[in-house]
């Protein structure tokens, strides 16, 4: 093990929006910390959210995203959610800033006060990617359901991550990325990037993956 999950951080154009938004859907506590600083928080420090305001909108798909358990698809229209397609067991839908979801209804016995089932990460190499981030978080890839899906899950991980294969390539910044607690030079060394070091703004690196997925590194 590399490294440690520490927190998850959501980019939004109206922060207040998705905060309410996603407080209720993912079953987290909306906090401030500053004017300029909106989270989501659980019972647990890596099942924070971090609300980013940004200047830009959605604009591409998403090639990182929430799969959430949820007790019906109206609930979630009535926050401001909107169906794309339900032809699949589960309903993909997004948000009030256009940010794609998977929604997985449940029966009232399957569901907790936490609702995020996975997070899921598009790629043209899922196998790769998945490989690589389990060798940064000390966790073994497994296969779902003989299909080319594939997932890590355990330690200090929030739910599992569940890595997807498709065609396209990624193109623009992702709307959701996740913060780690490592040695930037241990990342680096395995074949990550080097995007943004700490400056007198920010007390953390910025890297890019092996396909180009942006995540940040904290000192331990």
């Amino acid at each position: 093990m590399t490294a440690t999950f520490k927190d998850l951080c959501l980019d939004a154009r109206d922060p207040a929006r998705l905060q309410s938004f996603w407080a209720s859907t993912l079953g987290l506590r909306p906090e401030s910390r500053g004017a300029d600083n909106l989270l989501l928080t659980g019972d647990r420090p890596e099942r924070t959210v971090w609300i980013n305001e940004v200047p830009e909108p959605h604009s591409v798909k998403n090639r990182v995203h929430f799969d959430i358990n949820t007790s019906s698809i109206e609930e979630l229209v009535e926050r401001g959610a909107r169906v794309l397609d339900q032809s699949h067991p589960w309903t993909i839908m997004v948000d009030p800033e256009g940010n794609e979801f998977d929604a997985f209804v449940r029966e009232p016995d399957q569901l907790d006060g936490y609702r995020l089932y996975e997070l899921a990460i598009d790629g043209t190499d899922p196998l790769a990617l998945c490989t690589w981030w389990g060798e940064r978080f000390g966790l073994r890839p497994q296969q779902e359901a003989d299909q080319p899906v594939w997932a890590i899950e355990g330690g200090t991980l929030p739910c599992p991550m569940v890595f997807a294969e498709v065609p396209e390539p990624k193109v623009v910044k992702n709307r959701v990325h996740w913060d780690v607690v490592g040695v930037t030079q241990e990342f680096l060394d395995a074949g990550a990037r080097l995007l943004r070091p700490a400056d007198r703004e920010t007390a953390w690196d910025v890297l890019a993956d092996p396909e180009g997925n942006e995540f940040c590194v904290f000192c331990p």
